[in-house]
């Protein structure tokens, strides 16, 4: 499945932060967006910016049929997950309202309810999970309230791969008429999604990790029964004689140039995780991580996060060596083994300290859909030699 790509010598074990290398096709589109169709997009009929448009509707279609939407429309693109899920935070909670999330959330989510917590009075109800990730729907339903307006979680933890149950919490959100959000940052691609079965009301997600496109792009799917006010407001080519943010979507949520070329790379992200299936692209990262773990337990003095081996799982393998600092593991793998890890709160404080770790951080070793058995091999070795030599 790997792409022919310059590996420069690095082994890339980072893709919970941005997958790479892209499949191919993917650089290729965004440059003939750029010396082709690098017109704006929606302000113009000439047939430039009439190409670049079509780009942008191309990408919402691949989408749209990725994670079951009826209408492309309904997805606004954004930059990344943070900007979606600020577009959703900001634009449906309102001031006394009561919102429901859990203590494996990323600052994405976490900042945003705290900075409205301080402007408009609203109350946060985190819900506890156990040190795997794993959610109680029972206290779910608990938690809820008359003027609960939205229950937030992470369809799968950034720091324990662990995965929520979105259908059996979407059930409960639509039983009581409590809106779902979902960060999809680490899930979509990789898991499947249908926004319909699972009762999901507002997706926030990323382009440049399991989509497989390029960074800067991203987006928010909303549900046509959800209103929401503009996070940007400002040009968007349509009812431009209007005062107001227009109300037609996708154009109401997109002020402003958008990133055209990045979103023909984000198209043929997408159509290569259509036609590989993310169940596919699921097996194989759930197997290297299964075997990633199974022997670093062998190594011993090694504590894993997150759900046990043979559980279900995203491709993250987060773990500490016991005497040795998760910043230092991480530096010595880059420096002498060429093994690309990330170290430290990895923006998640509020999951550490389910995961008991906040006094230390971790190890993140992420794996992608071109990871190699070999590349897995090449981390355990290393992580072996290493916690030999601090002995």
């Amino acid at each position: 499945m790997r792409p022919e790509a310059t590996q420069r010598g690095v082994i890339y074990l980072d893709h919970a932060a941005t997958s790479w290398p892209k499949p191919p096709g993917v650089t290729e589109a965004i440059v003939q967006a750029m010396q082709e169709d690098a017109a704006n997009p929606g302000r113009g009929s000439h047939q430039m910016a009439v190409r670049a448009s079509r780009i942008m509707f191309e990408a919402r279609k691949a989408l749209a049929k990725l994670f079951r939407i009826a209408n492309p429309n309904d997805i606004a693109f954004a930059m990344n997950t943070t900007m979606a899920l600020n577009t959703a935070i900001k634009g449906l909670v309102k001031p006394g309202d009561h919102v429901i999330t859990t203590a494996v959330e990323h600052n994405s989510v976490r900042r945003p309810l705290e900075y409205l917590k301080k402007i408009a009075n609203i109350e946060v109800t985190t819900m506890e999970t156990d040190e795997y990730g794993k959610v109680d729907i029972a206290r779910l339903e608990q938690l809820i309230r008359p003027h609960t307006r939205v229950v937030i979680v992470n369809h799968s933890s950034n720091l324990l791969g662990s995965i929520v149950p979105l259908a059996d919490i979407g059930a409960v959100t639509r039983k009581h008429g409590v809106h779902l959000l979902v960060d999809a940052a680490q899930s979509a691609g990789l898991l499947d999604i249908d926004v319909e079965a699972m009762g999901i009301d507002l997706l926030a997600f990323p382009g440049h990790k399991g989509l497989l496109g390029p960074q800067g792009t991203g987006g928010l799917y909303i549900h046509p029964k959800v209103e929401l006010e503009p996070l940007l407001h400002g040009g968007t080519g349509s009812q431009s004689e209007s005062l107001e943010q227009p109300t037609v979507r996708p154009d109401r949520f997109e002020a402003g140039t958008q990133n055209c070329p990045g979103l023909a790379g984000l198209k043929t992200g997408v159509q290569y995780v259509l036609e590989q299936t993310p169940k596919r692209i699921y097996d194989h990262e759930w197997s290297l991580v299964q075997y990633i773990m199974e022997e670093l337990q062998t190594i011993g003095g090694i504590r894993i996060l997150g759900p046990a081996s043979g559980l279900p799982r995203t491709g993250i393998v987060s773990f500490i060596v016991e005497g040795i600092d998760p910043a230092e593991t991480a530096f010595i793998l880059d420096q002498h083994y060429q093994i690309a890890v990330r170290a430290g709160f990895h923006c998640t404080p509020l999951a550490h300290g389910t995961a008991r770790t906040l006094a230390t951080g971790a190890v993140r070793a992420s794996v992608g859909c071109f990871t190699t058995k070999n590349e897995a091999e090449a981390l355990i070795m290393a992580i072996g030699e290493i916690k030999k030599h601090y002995n």
